[in-house]
């Protein structure tokens, strides 16, 4: 086929932003390659570009020429690695493929890696979508976010599988037209900030979770299309909730259709032998060292934040990126030119991927799932940092439920598991996740690690909560945990919602989540100085005995409240703890209290500090504490100040904040 002017014209409006995606600086790909709307010599169609350097021939079939990879032939771009084609009388939902004929001459049939929309699985083929045209109806909420500090200001997240939240009588999925009116009022009124939603973009096999992508800049199509999921994200943000994607940029998976050897031999993929599987996963890494690799991933970061306005992507299996030895053993890998087992490519995609993104998109957060000791993930890669603004705070996370799970006769002798993360919790900017990867397994449900009988379970999910809530770190929690769902998450039913509406105890620990999110949003000393010890302090961190801590958070102005939880499997009667100051303390939040389900045993509200000293401080307060509780605290002189407003930027951007 012979090029035309319009041809041209298309061909040399892509040759700069060609040059940046050769050497891994070009961020809006999306803008390049895969299909777009186009002219030629007056006519409308679409323009298909795909990079396949190995390729001796790329086809577009569809079914807009009946699959027949002889009537659309593809030309090679300027850089003899890319192909392009004009095609007239395609349209928006057509299916196609790029047929690739490889150097041994196998003809691979091959989803497009940059398409936006793709037939629901198990049909693999992409289909062509314009982007552009949805009306967006949000700009107050993210007028709201420009200059906000987020290290300043609370973050509540509620972790959502969007297959499985909830379904249909019918076993079908809620579209993401029905979740917007059901799961965003839900977020709502429950009391939380952010929503944060399990992958997302297209994937083949639902028992992976959406953790094995073969469509990095498509959403699944198994409910609705892209603009049906701009409209949801339009409506949390119309209810003043950000939104979080879960985002996997370590691997992907072997099907035929997707990045798979994808012109014939390795291409995303490593082709060292070491470094191109993840064994155990069945999946295969990308190459952090190729620069097209680097464009594609940051592009596939970038295009959620400019085209579906999401707030922020949590980054999947960080670990796994970082070190070359990672589920490998001796001798199935090579260390890198110093000797270590550091993946420096990965370490430099990590650093330009935030630089990338907090370029574009300076409120934009970036969240590490990192779960191993790597230093600096929160700061900036000018000082040895990863550039991520939050971390995943694994540690606190299996301390926690390791001692929560253990029978309150045994957590005597496991009371630091209570207190070593305050050893460490300024060193990152953390989130405390109890994930999705927490409740299934046979690892149970939340509410299932809690030994005793059906009421002290209850109880134990409730102090658990207090504490966590009031623990430095932002807060991510696990949908169903906030009305106790017995059973493990199975990704092939909804949640049993039942069990908040018909029985007592689900119902109103359901009342005790939504207040404690209220509290929490409006508790400034809970969430404004997570940086350093001046928003904590410990009143009695050492009552292994009798499994109590007590702690204090303060916030800017010097409010404080105080914190203390009980995980003893009896009542501790007349307990003192030392303060800092005389006067009345009124009990601001008990999770004991009947209104959650609790026993209700705390009959007075306003307790005065005598002075006699305790825990080295020359005042205390005595009080019989409940079992399995959780108790705050504030002084009333301090209760009757106004709460200063939250999140009120200091500095220019989020991007540059905590250096």
């Amino acid at each position: 086929m012979a090029k035309s002017k319009d041809t041209e014209q298309i061909v040399s409006g892509t040759d700069f932003p060609l040059y940046l995606y050769h050497h891994g600086k070009n961020d809006r790909i999306y803008e390049l390659l895969g299909s777009h709307k186009a002219e030629e010599s007056g006519k409308t169609g679409y323009v298909f570009r795909v990079w396949a350097p190995h390729a001796r021939s790329v086809s577009v079939v569809g079914d807009f020429n009946g699959w027949d990879p002889a009537r659309h032939v593809m030309n090679r771009m300027i850089d003899g690695e890319t192909f392009e084609l004009f095609i007239e009388d395609v349209k928006q939902y057509d299916n196609y493929k790029y047929c690739i004929t490889a150097q041994d001459g196998r003809q691979l049939m091959k989803a497009d890696p940059v398409c936006f929309h793709a037939e629901t699985a198990p049909a693999t083929a992409s289909k062509i979508y314009d982007l552009d045209g949805y009306e967006w109806r949000d700009e107050n909420y993210r007028k709201a976010q420009e200059g906000k500090d987020v290290f300043t200001s609370p973050m509540n997240v509620y972790e959502v599988n969007l297959l499985s939240w909830k379904r249909h009588e019918d076993g079908n999925f809620l579209s993401y037209r029905d979740l917007a009116k059901e799961l965003v009022p839900y977020v709502k009124e429950m009391g939380y900030t952010h929503v944060e939603f399990m992958p997302v973009t297209e994937f083949p096999y639902e028992g992976s979770w959406g953790y094995q992508v073969t469509g990095y800049f498509a959403v699944t199509s198994r409910m609705g299309t892209p603009h049906d999921f701009m409209a949801l994200i339009d409506e949390f943000h119309r209810a003043g909730i950000g939104v979080i994607l879960d985002w996997v940029p370590a691997h992907f998976p072997k099907d035929a259709h997707g990045l798979y050897e994808f012109d014939g031999q390795p291409l995303y993929e490593s082709s060292q032998w070491d470094r191109m599987e993840h064994k155990s996963w069945g999946t295969r890494r990308f190459d952090f060292g190729r620069n097209e690799v680097l464009s594609f991933l940051i592009s596939s970061a970038c295009i959620f934040f400019d085209k579906f306005h999401v707030d922020g992507l949590r980054v999947d299996a960080v670990a796994s990126m970082l070190y070359l030895d990672y589920d490998k053993r001796p001798g199935e890998w090579i260390p890198n030119i110093y000797g270590e087992n550091k993946n420096l490519e990965a370490i430099a995609f990590l650093r330009r991927l935030n630089e990338a993104v907090f370029l574009r998109f300076p409120n934009a957060l970036m969240i590490a799932e990192e779960s191993t000791a790597w230093g600096l993930v929160t700061k900036p890669g000018s000082v040895g940092g990863l550039g991520f603004n939050f971390k995943w705070n694994m540690g606190w996370m299996n301390d926690m439920l390791a001692y929560m799970s253990l029978n309150p006769y045994f957590r005597m002798n496991n009371h630091n598991k209570l207190t070593f993360s305050m050893m460490y919790a300024f060193s990152e900017n953390y989130v405390l996740p109890i994930s999705h990867d927490e409740v299934v397994h046979g690892k149970c449900s939340l509410i299932n690690k809690m030994p005793g009988e059906y009421e002290e379970k209850f109880a134990g999910v409730r102090a658990f909560l207090g504490y966590m809530t009031a623990h430095p770190g932002k807060k991510l929690n696990f949908m169903g945990y906030e009305f106790g769902q017995f059973k493990e998450w199975d990704y092939h039913t909804g949640l049993d919602f039942f069990l908040r509406d018909e029985y007592e105890l689900h119902g109103k620990l359901s009342v005790m989540v939504k207040a404690l999110n209220e509290y929490y949003k409006s508790t400034p000393a809970f969430y404004e100085i997570e940086d350093s010890w001046d928003g904590f302090e410990w009143l009695a961190p050492n009552d292994a005995d009798r499994n109590v801590i007590c702690f204090l958070r303060r916030d800017k102005s010097g409010k404080e409240v105080i914190v203390l939880a009980c995980f003893s499997g009896a009542d501790v009667t007349d307990y003192a703890f030392g303060v800092n100051r005389s006067g009345k303390y009124r009990i601001a939040f008990n999770t004991d209290d009947k209104k959650f389900g609790g026993e209700g045993k705390i009959a007075k509200k306003t307790l005065t500090a005598s002075k006699t000293p305790s825990h080295g401080k020359e005042y205390s307060i005595s009080l019989d504490v409940p079992k399995f509780s959780c108790i705050y605290l504030v002084r009333e002189e301090d209760a009757e100040k106004p709460a200063q407003s939250a999140g009120k930027a200091k500095r220019g951007s989020t991007a540059k904040a905590k250096a």
